[in-house]
């Protein structure tokens, strides 16, 4: 019998994040990873020629894919990842959601308003190094998920995403223009470029150090703080409470949940 092929399918508002783990014995290694926008029109053929196309691309029969396991927080395209999967292996995939044995309470006043992208990094930020801990996810939105000692989730933090709150800025102040997340030469910027890089660059990084410190303070435990997301790597090197950069957490939770639930 052949080593199973886990395709893990992460759908947030403004990419998908997809990844094939190939599993030898109880290993499972990370060997392909891509990322797509979402597109809530997209049809599920058109996502399978693309799925099929990545496989392909990397010398990779679809045929090969034996599991998939989905999280979304964007639910119209749950039924066309489900036809994605059905087409694909003949049924639908795994879904993170109510139901799905994650070995994590959820210490949430409504548990159900948690996003699945939150409990699949949560548990991959417990699994990997245990608590408490806090991992930081840079997407459309940057969120703080807190994971205590005992390996509950216990809440979390909610902010516009560095993009979110740069489109908004340059949509409402028609004479500043966009500009690359670069490390500026100086705090004190001495052009209008110079000045938006060091209030986004700098300014995000010194929100994330404030807002650890009041976490952990809350917590009354010095948790670890690890990150992820497209932007983690540039916030990091100007955060002083960042830890490490884990880029495919989320693809790593995935994996894990769908081998406690296999």
């Amino acid at each position: 019998m052949s080593e199973p092929v886990l395709l893990v399918v992460d759908v947030g508002n403004s990419n998908v994040s997809l990844g094939i783990f190939d599993y030898e014995g109880d290993q499972a290694n990370l060997t392909h990873h891509w990322r797509l926008s979402t597109h809530r029109e997209q049809t599920s053929d058109e996502l399978l020629i693309s799925l099929v196309a990545l496989l392909e691309q990397e010398d990779r029969h679809p045929d090969e894919v034996t599991d998939v396991i989905l999280s979304s927080v964007v639910p119209p395209v749950i039924p066309v990842w489900e036809r994605v999967s059905t087409k694909l292996l003949g049924r639908p995939p795994q879904i993170v959601g109510p139901g799905m044995k994650t070995g994590m309470p959820v210490r949430y006043e409504n548990p159900h308003e948690v996003g699945a992208d939150r409990i699949v990094n949560a548990v991959a930020a417990y699994e990997l190094y245990g608590g408490p801990i806090i991992a930081v996810d840079f997407g459309t939105a940057t969120t703080f998920d807190c994971i205590s000692a005992k390996g509950e989730y216990v809440g979390g933090v909610i902010c516009p995403g560095i993009h979110i709150s740069m489109e908004a800025l340059f949509d409402r102040a028609s004479k500043l223009h966009r500009v690359e997340i670069t490390r500026p030469r100086t705090v004190i910027g001495k052009t209008t470029t110079g000045a938006l890089q060091s209030g986004i660059l700098f300014g995000y990084a010194g929100m994330v150090d404030s807002m650890v410190d009041r976490i952990r303070k809350e917590l009354g435990e010095q948790a670890r703080v690890i990150a992820t997301g497209g932007l983690a790597r540039r916030i990091s090197q100007e955060s002083d409470s960042i830890e490490e950069v884990v880029p495919f957490l989320t693809l790593e939770g995935l994996r894990i949940l769908f081998e406690k639930n296999a």
